[in-house]
C-alpha cells in the first residue's frame, strides 16, 4: 500500500503498531475471507505511534526542559508497560482473557493521554508508511477450545499495517502458516478505507479481505 520501509523494532522513543487503529478490527470468521460486507468503526489516531517519534520528543525537552524531561520518562515507562503487557499472547488474535485485554487498553489510553501531538488528523503524514503490529483486536470467532486448537496448529508471523494518506487507504497483511502442511501457507490481507471523523478520530470502512496462499 505503502512503498515506505518498515519502521525499526521497538525501542523506547517509538510506541507500537498497536497503538494505531486495530482496536476494534474486524473479526477473522474462521479464515474464510469476507465479501464486500462493509463496516465502520471509529479509530482512534492517538493511539497511533508515530505520534511518539524522537524528533517530537526532542522538541518537547527544548521547549521546557524541567517538565518535558518528567513527561519523557512517563511516556517511557507506559511504553514498557505496554510491551510486557503484550508478551506471550501471540499479537491476541487467538483470544485472551478480558483482564488482559482491559490491561491493555487501559495502557495505551494513557499513552494517548501522552501525545504531544494534540490534533493528530491535521498531521496525517506521520502515519503514512508501513508498520509492524505488536498487538491487534483481530480474533478468530469461534469457541475456546477451537480457538485453543488453533493456536497449536497454525504458527503466525509477522503482523504489518500499511497506510497510505493520499488514496485513504489501509491494509493489514498476516502470514501464517500450518505446522506440517506447507499447501496452507500463505497470508491474509484486510483492506479498508478511512475518512476523517474529528481531530483525533477516523472513521474506518472495511472492503474486503483475501487470502493468499504461498506458491
Amino acid at each position: 500500500m505503502v512503498t515506505k520501509l518498515v519502521q525499526p523494532p521497538m525501542t523506547d522513543s517509538h510506541v507500537s503498531p498497536l497503538i494505531y487503529r486495530t482496536m476494534n478490527v474486524m473479526k477473522l470468521q474462521n479464515f474464510v475471507p469476507a465479501r464486500n460486507h462493509p463496516r465502520i468503526n471509529t479509530s482512534r489516531f492517538g493511539e497511533r505511534p508515530l505520534w511518539f517519534r524522537p524528533i517530537t520528543i526532542i522538541k518537547v525537552a527544548e521547549h521546557n526542559s524541567g517538565s518535558g524531561l518528567v513527561e519523557l520518562e512517563a511516556l517511557a515507562q507506559k511504553k514498557r508497560e505496554l510491551y510486557q503487557a503484550v508478551e506471550g499472547i501471540n499479537r491476541g488474535i487467538f483470544g485472551i482473557p478480558s483482564t488482559k485485554k482491559s490491561e491493555i487498553e487501559s495502557l495505551v489510553k494513557q499513552l494517548e493521554s501522552l501525545n504531544p501531538t494534540p490534533f493528530p488528523t491535521l498531521e496525517l503524514e506521520k502515519v503514512a508508511g508501513c508498520w509492524r503490529l505488536v498487538y491487534s483486536t483481530i480474533s478468530i470467532l469461534g469457541s475456546k477450545r477451537t480457538k485453543l486448537g488453533l493456536r497449536d496448529f497454525i504458527s503466525l508471523d509477522d503482523f504489518f499495517q500499511s497506510i497510505d494518506i493520499s488514496k485513504s487507504k489501509a491494509v493489514n497483511v498476516i502470514k501464517f502458516s500450518a505446522r506440517g502442511l506447507s499447501l496452507l501457507s500463505g497470508q491474509l490481507s484486510i483492506e479498508a478505507s478511512f475518512r476523517i471523523s474529528s481531530s483525533t478520530r477516523v472513521d474506518i470502512n472495511f472492503e474486503n479481505s483475501t487470502i493468499t496462499p504461498d506458491r
